[in-house]
C-alpha cells in the first residue's frame, strides 16, 4: 500500500473531519451540521479549515448564506460515501463474526487428532454453517513450528510443550491404552502385569511424536526397556501392522477411532498404565484468541465427552463383538 501518498490523511483526526464535512455538504450549513454532530458552529468551522489543509485545496465555499462544494469538494464527498459504506460493510461483517454467521477457524493437530477433530467440528459447523474451517494435520514437530509462528488459532495436542508461554485448555481425557490383535493370547486375559506386556514386540510411533513421548515415559516409569519391533509414521500404519501380526502397541484411546472390534483389534487390560492423558487446545499467551476460536473451545470443553460417548455407544451397537476394554 503506497502509504506515503496518503500519510497526511492519518493526521489531525481526519475521520472526524470527514464525518463533519459530509454533514456540511449534505445540509449546506455549518450550523445545521453542528447540530447534527453535536458540535458548536465554531468547532465545525475549525474542523473544515483543518480538512482543507489536510487535502491541500479548498473543499467548501460560502455562497450567500449557503455552503456549497468546490470541484475538489465534489470528489471528496464522493470518496466519503465510499469510505462510510466500507465502514458499514465492516461493521456488518464483524457483527456476523460475533454472531458466528461468518468467519474462519484455523486449527492444527498431530495425526493422533485426526479422529477427534472431525467429531467435534461436525456438530459445531452444523450449528454455525457460516463458519469456514481450515484444518492442518501434521507431525508433532510441524505443529509445534506452526505454534511458534502463530500460524493458526488453536493447536490440538496430547503433550503440550513445557517450554514457552502458552495457554492450555484441557478438552477430553485421553488415556494411554494397550492394543493387540483380537486373536492375541493377551486379549482374553485380565489384570495383565505391565512387565508381562513389556515382553511383547512393540510397534511404536516415530521419535518426537506425542504418542512416542508417552510410550517412552511409561516404560521409564516401570524401569523397563521396550522391545521395539518397528517404528511407523502414523497410527493407521500401526493398526494395520498389528492386524498383520507384527506386534502390539500403546496408543492414546482417541487416536484409535471407534471401530476397534471391526478392525479385529482388542484393548488389553494392562495394569500400570497412566490415566492422566488429555487432549488440549493450546495457543500462545500473546495471542488474542478470535471470538470464533473462543466459542469453539468452550463448545469442545462442554460437549466433547458426550459426543464421544454417544459415538462409541453407536459403534458398540453396530459391532456387537465382545470387547476386552474395562
Amino acid at each position: 500500500m503506497p502509504t506515503s501518498k496518503i500519510q497526511r490523511y492519518f493526521r489531525h483526526g481526519t475521520l472526524t473531519q470527514l464525518r463533519v464535512f459530509e454533514a456540511v455538504a449534505r445540509l449546506g450549513s455549518y450550523t445545521r451540521a453542528g447540530e447534527e454532530t453535536h458540535m458548536a458552529q465554531p468547532t465545525v468551522s475549525v474542523l473544515m479549515r483543518k480538512l482543507a489543509e489536510t487535502v491541500g485545496v479548498q473543499v467548501l465555499e460560502q455562497v450567500g448564506k449557503r455552503v456549497r462544494l468546490t470541484a475538489a469538494g465534489e470528489e471528496l464527498y464522493s470518496a466519503c460515501q465510499s469510505i462510510f459504506e466500507t465502514f458499514v460493510h465492516l461493521d456488518e461483517a464483524i457483527a456476523d463474526i460475533r454472531g458466528l454467521k461468518a468467519g474462519k477457524l484455523r486449527i492444527a493437530t498431530t495425526t493422533a487428532g485426526e479422529y477427534l477433530l472431525p467429531q467435534l467440528l461436525a456438530p459445531f459447523v452444523k450449528r454455525h454453517p457460516g463458519i469456514e474451517v481450515s484444518l492442518h494435520v501434521g507431525a508433532r514437530e510441524t505443529v509445534l513450528e506452526r505454534l511458534a509462528e502463530n500460524a493458526d488459532d488453536l493447536y490440538l495436542l496430547t503433550n503440550p510443550p513445557s517450554h514457552g508461554e502458552i495457554v492450555i485448555h484441557p478438552i477430553l481425557p485421553n488415556p494411554l491404552v494397550a492394543l493387540a490383535p483380537a486373536t492375541h493370547p493377551l486379549a482374553t486375559e485380565n489384570n495383565i502385569a505391565f512387565k508381562r506386556f513389556a515382553r511383547e514386540p512393540l510397534l511404536v510411533r516415530e521419535p518426537g511424536s506425542g504418542t512416542r513421548l508417552a510410550v517412552d515415559d511409561v516404560f521409564s516409569r516401570h524401569a523397563l526397556q521396550p522391545r521395539i519391533s518397528m517404528e511407523l509414521g502414523s497410527n493407521e500404519a500401526i493398526k494395520e501392522a498389528m492386524i498383520s501380526g507384527l506386534g502390539i502397541s500403546l496408543m492414546y484411546r482417541y487416536a484409535l477411532g471407534f471401530d476397534i472390534e471391526s478392525r479385529r483389534l482388542a484393548i488389553l487390560d494392562v495394569e500400570g498404565l497412566p490415566k492422566d492423558g488429555h487432549w488440549h487446545f493450546v495457543h500462545p499467551c500473546s495471542k488474542q484468541l478470535p471470538f470464533i476460536a473462543q466459542t469453539f473451545v468452550a463448545f469442545a470443553r462442554k460437549e466433547a465427552k458426550r459426543i464421544f460417548d454417544e459415538r462409541m455407544a453407536r459403534e458398540a451397537i453396530a459391532n456387537p463383538i465382545k470387547s476386552t476394554e474395562q
